[in-house]
């Protein structure tokens, strides 16, 4: 475990945001009953060069046979053990506005080892609802039905008014990892991971490629 942790510390955080696509590319292959991949066609199929590929691999570990490639069902393992697909982990989804309700009716999550554990609010108006088989509960309740720390994740689908109020009550309820919608930036102390999503701002990336390609100038728009 002690060795697992130091090789943790020293993947790039770039590393880590190219492994879910890494993931999604041999899977589709796995569902294609393709055994095996190249560096090559893998880095061809992701948008990524082959040295990048190998060298991100080579973080997890010692993969693939020269001349045959990477296997398939056992690159797929691997990267979802470090990604920590290996359990299904707990989901609270908080705000039952369009964007949670698409969220908490999302069939992808359980796909790739997450499940939503439940949907809160603070709305009269929304509480009792049900949402994908889900009642709609109020955000208080959360603290209550998380004694055990089984809910390890936490998505803001809330106005950015409400995001740092939602955010204190997921750190109350021992949510680990908070997923934040929101376009306002979260404090909450030391032991607590937040990403943040921020919609407008990609739109706003996308507009700027898409005048660039207007007045005739090439960009690489990919991640």
């Amino acid at each position: 475990m002690k060795e697992e942790k130091v090789k943790r510390d020293k993947i790039p955080p770039t590393t880590v945001a190219r492994l879910p696509l890494y993931l999604r590319c041999l899977q589709s292959m796995q569902d294609r009953r393709i055994d095996s991949v190249s560096s090559f066609k893998l880095a061809q199929l992701t948008g990524h060069n082959p040295a990048q590929l190998r060298k991100d691999l080579s973080y997890l570990g010692e993969f693939g046979t020269r001349g045959v490639g990477y296997d398939v069902d056992e690159l797929i393992r691997q990267i979802g053990k470090w990604l920590g697909a290996a359990k299904v982990r707990q989901v609270a989804i908080v705000g039952a506005g369009h964007l949670g309700r698409a969220l908490c009716s999302y069939k992808g999550f359980i796909n790739r080892g997450f499940s939503v554990a439940g949907i809160y609010d603070v709305d009269p108006a929304a509480i009792g609802q049900q949402v994908a088989g889900l009642k709609v509960r109020h955000i208080d309740e959360l603290e209550r039905q998380n004694l055990s720390g089984s809910i390890e994740i936490g998505i803001i689908a809330t106005p950015a008014a409400a995001a740092q109020a939602t955010a204190d009550s997921l750190v109350r309820a021992r949510v680990r990892s908070i997923l934040n919608f929101a376009p306002v930036k979260l404090n909450v102390g030391a032991g607590v991971c937040v990403r943040n999503v921020d919609l407008s701002t990609e739109l706003q990336i996308i507009g700027f490629h898409l005048a660039s390609l207007e007045h005739g100038i090439t960009s690489d728009c990919c991640s």
